[in-house]
């Protein structure tokens, strides 16, 4: 079996607080601490929204045991403003800033989530993958159902990049089944079987059973995007256990 990443998407949420996921009184200073000590991996969503300071990157590095990892979601500046242009231009600053990770060997997959309203572009997509740096992973996460084409599953298998399976209800044209890549990125957004998107154990235990099927041969990153009431780390718990 090939390693098994479980996580979330972010810690860093007030209602996870008093008892839900951080114990009662615990300050929010000491919530990474206290996530790393239950999860090997967390997914980076504050990239998406403005670039952190190396200092605070350093610090999630520092805070966190070896062998954690982080996936880091590009900035949507380059995937709903740019659309793919120009990222051999703008995604050396994202890189720059996260770089602290790369030299504690804590750096996972970079995602790109893009726009619902983004169609197929076949070359910005090469384009963008050809001015990534070497050695870094990526996970393409399309919401347009124009994407999920021979060619362009074709194209990532070419670069090593992951389609992300993302699982949202109503979405499953654009989950996608077969990896592209020599590792598996999940994207549980919202459960479908039990209340407000909380997933069920069913639920979880079909997805154990394809994430050892995966396990077998490619490295697995999985993570929960639906954090309200605390149902992303119950989910991301359960799931854990089960593998």
């Amino acid at each position: 079996m090939r390693r098994i990443d479980i996580g979330c998407s972010g810690w860093n949420y007030a209602d996870w607080r008093d008892g839900v996921f951080y114990p009662r009184g615990l300050p929010a200073r000491d919530w990474l601490r206290f996530y790393a000590e239950r999860f090997t991996t967390v997914e980076l969503n504050t990239t998406f929204y403005r670039l952190p300071r190396r200092e605070v990157v350093e610090r999630w590095a520092a805070e966190t045991p070896a062998g954690f990892t982080f996936a880091v979601k590009v900035s949507r500046f380059l995937t709903h403003v740019k659309r793919l242009r120009e990222t051999g231009a703008h995604l050396p600053l994202l890189l720059d800033r996260i770089e602290p990770l790369t030299r504690a060997g804590k750096l996972g997959p970079l995602l790109w989530q893009l726009p619902p309203t983004f169609r197929r572009d076949d070359e910005r997509l090469e384009r963008a993958m050809a001015d990534s740096p070497p050695g870094l992973r990526h996970a393409i996460e399309f919401r347009h159902e124009s994407w999920l084409a021979d060619d362009v599953l074709a194209l990532l298998q070419a670069h090593n990049a992951a389609l992300v399976l993302a699982d949202r209800p109503g979405g499953g044209q654009l989950r996608g089944d077969e990896p592209t890549a020599d590792f598996v990125y999940i994207r549980f957004h919202r459960g479908s079987r039990g209340r407000r998107g909380n997933y069920s154990r069913t639920e979880l235990q079909d997805w154990a059973g394809r994430i050892r099927r995966w396990a077998s041969r490619r490295e697995v990153f999985a993570y929960f995007n639906n954090d309200w009431e605390g149902f992303a780390p119950a989910n991301a718990w359960t799931l854990q256990t089960m593998l």
